[in-house]
């Protein structure tokens, strides 16, 4: 590995995402690991990040200071909370770095808090970093595009029981591409949860149901469904690094862009 080598700065590096976004930049021959970050007061800091993950050593010491890690980075990648990568996102713009947001979970108000970083970096958000999710993006808005609002849809998805929100941040992704395809806004149209005596469903909907349990890596189905037939398109993960390879991807992607706000579909050069 040279030392021109983009530099990445992991950050909640002691997370499951995060130790495998430290293996996917030091095995990919293509980057250097710059910086672990961990929040405040955690038992990593100060140690090998390494032998903090049970192997050998990395050369890079874990710390709980984003900014200075960001001082030598040229891009993050960033699988935290919306509060934190609210943070980052401030500092990736004053470093002028990359930075990759797979964080889901934010409200309305924090997205609109990103905004003002992405005038001065790249920042690459997506619910979901995998190219299968994607491209089942896609084809979900080419298929909401071409039947009308006879047909229901509905986004199901399964994750592991840890995870702390619903619907996922891919499920939402999935269900605003199938208001673009229909050219209406997601949140006019979006049934979120269902219980008890609800009535009939309302014409030209979009659902969403959430299914939480085990070890569930991430199942995804969108459901086109019309009078006497169905159209189902599924994405189903068995492997994290999915996740951690897509981002690593994006990063190197955004090596050398605008300033802007980007998302997987701009970094895997898919149609929209």
């Amino acid at each position: 590995m040279t030392e021109t080598a983009p530099g990445i700065v992991i950050m909640g590096a002691a997370g499951r995402m995060g130790q495998m976004l430290v293996r996917a930049v030091c095995d990919s021959g293509e980057a250097r690991l710059a910086g672990a970050v961990v929040r405040t007061g955690h038992d990593w800091v100060g140690q090998d990040i390494g032998h903090a993950m049970g192997g050998p050593a990395m050369g890079v010491v874990v710390s709980d200071d984003p900014l200075e890690a960001m001082a030598r980075a040229q891009a993050a990648i960033d699988f935290t909370t919306p509060e934190t990568t609210l943070e980052v996102a401030h500092l990736a713009a004053q470093a002028r770095a990359v930075h990759v947001i797979g964080t889901t979970g934010f409200d309305d108000a924090q997205l609109e808090r990103l905004i003002p970083a992405s005038r001065h970096a790249v920042q690459v958000r997506a619910g979901n970093m995998s190219l299968g999710v994607n491209l089942l993006t896609g084809l979900t808005r080419m298929v909401a595009a071409a039947l009308d609002d006879g047909w229901d849809i509905e986004v199901v998805e399964a994750h592991h029981s840890r995870k702390a929100d619903a619907p996922s941040g891919t499920a939402l992704m999935l269900g605003e591409a199938a208001a673009e395809g229909r050219g209406v806004t997601l949140g006019q149209v979006a049934d979120r949860a269902r219980d008890g005596i609800t009535g009939a469903r309302i014409r030209g909907h979009i659902g969403f149901s959430a299914i939480r349990g085990g070890d569930i890596v991430g199942e995804h189905d969108v459901i086109f469904a019309g009078q006497g037939e169905r159209i189902v398109l599924r994405h189903m993960a068995t492997d994290r690094m999915i996740f951690a390879r897509g981002a690593l991807r994006a990063a190197l992607w955004g090596q050398g862009r605008s300033p802007g706000a980007y998302d997987m579909i701009d970094v895997l050069g898919l149609a929209r």
